[in-house]
């Protein structure tokens, strides 16, 4: 009789039949239509806010527009359970899909016409791109998880990673080389003119195949929506498990998160260098770096697993930030700006499809927005809060004060890596 792993390795379909399927290069055109905001409402903000006279304090508050991303469990259950009254001829991921891709569209034009001159107004866009962008984030989820079985969701992350790193090489390298030659308002049209490629996208995919019950009352409906999917992990798991994975979950990707949101642009500037400089080193060739990264953590979760990859990972990833305080005693060297950005890139990288993988293996397919919607935004809330009080942190502390502190944020996050090991490394588990 073949052994469980031994049966389950026989199902596995090959590299290229997981890398063929038309659902990867879907998720590749998905995952671009996902990047591409994200940074329009952060790193790349920062450059358009600085360049307005607003300081750094007020822009790193101002560029955590990101942080409604990590509360994008609250609206998810709508995402599985209400279609939405004028998409339903697409169906329920690719309606809400498509309400979101307009959504950026209109958010970004109106970011467009009113510039940070209107500050109240342009922070009121900001966040209505942010709000549509999560939205987005949580259909393409649960689109990925619903489409395909669990063996071919490495092939689906991998190419999801790279259309993500696209999107950003492009709402980040070439809006910041673009932005030495033409305004910022005319970058943002051309930012909103290219989410029409993911919005043809999304009329032409196909639906999942998932039946939904429609509930026989108000009452059922709230309760299956609401309740169900949270008190569903709880039950799965039990009491002490679950919240200790959900501790873990709140804390490993501090050090990532931290170094994403408005800081950074003003760091590099303030290390002397150019936009075309940063965007070229920074996102250009460090989109490319982090995209092997990315590879490269598809290959370790395909060979060791994905919760072995994971805490391998996290650790690199923490350690790499310690390349930055390098880099603040070489201001303005383009050499030591390209060994941190390597360095950082690719182990940010190596980190995605392990932290994709452990968390979609944590999902109820019942609950499949709500339930990755939740764990997913956890991942990012602490580091996005602690990227919001950066400038404050910064003003007290300096840069390598606030970039030694990421870096030890990560030891309470392996420490219940360690509790953790026997429950979610296979190979720590005795066979029965």
């Amino acid at each position: 009789m073949p052994t469980e792993a031994e049966a389950s390795a026989a199902r596995k379909p090959s590299v290229w039949q997981a890398f063929s399927q038309p659902a990867a290069w879907t998720m590749c055109l998905l995952g671009f239509s996902s990047g591409l905001p994200f940074l329009l409402v952060s790193y790349t903000l920062s450059f358009w806010l600085k360049e307005n006279g607003i300081v750094l304090k007020d822009i790193t508050m101002i560029a955590s527009a990101g942080m409604t991303y990590a509360f994008k469990f609250v609206w998810a259950p709508l995402l599985d359970h209400w279609r939405l009254p004028l998409f339903t001829r697409l169906g329920q991921r690719r309606g809400w899909l498509l309400l979101a891709q307009l959504g950026v569209i209109a958010g970004l034009l109106v970011m467009a016409a009113l510039t940070p001159r209107q500050l109240p107004l342009f922070v009121a866009a900001t966040l209505f791109v942010a709000f549509m962008g999560a939205t987005q984030d949580i259909a393409v989820d649960a689109y990925r998880i619903e489409i395909a079985p669990p063996s071919a969701q490495g092939a689906l992350v991998a190419t999801y990673a790279l259309g993500y790193r696209l999107g950003l090489l492009v709402s980040g390298a070439l809006a910041l080389i673009l932005a030495d030659h033409i305004r910022w308002s005319e970058i943002y049209v051309l930012m909103a003119v290219t989410m029409a490629i993911p919005v043809l996208t999304t009329l032409k995919m196909r639906e999942p195949d998932v039946r939904r019950l429609l509930p026989s009352s108000w009452r059922e409906a709230m309760r299956e929506s609401v309740l169900d999917p949270f008190t569903d992990f709880f039950k799965r798991y039990g009491w002490a498990l679950a919240l200790l994975t959900l501790v873990f979950i709140l804390l490993f990707k501090i050090p990532e998160q931290a170094i994403i949101g408005g800081v950074m642009g003003p760091f590099y500037r303030d290390m002397g260098f150019s936009k075309t400089e940063i965007g070229a080193v920074t996102k250009l060739y460090g989109i490319w770096i982090s995209i092997l990264g990315a590879f490269a953590g598809g290959a370790a979760v395909a060979r060791w697993g994905a919760w072995r990859s994971l805490g391998v990972c996290i650790v690199l990833g923490a350690i790499s930030n310690l390349l930055y305080i390098l880099l603040i005693g070489h201001q303005g060297q383009l050499a030591m700006l390209t060994v941190a950005i390597s360095g950082q890139n690719f182990f940010e990288g190596m980190l995605g499809p392990p932290t994709v993988a452990f968390l979609s293996l944590l999902v109820n397919r019942q609950h499949t927005a709500t339930q990755y919607a939740l764990l997913s935004s956890l991942v990012n809330l602490p580091g996005k809060v602690l990227g919001f009080f950066a400038g404050g942190i910064v003003a007290s502390a300096g840069y390598g004060g606030y970039f030694v502190i990421t870096v030890c944020s990560v030891l309470p996050a392996m420490l219940l890596f360690a509790c953790l090991w026997r429950r979610f490394d296979p190979m720590a588990v005795p066979s029965g």
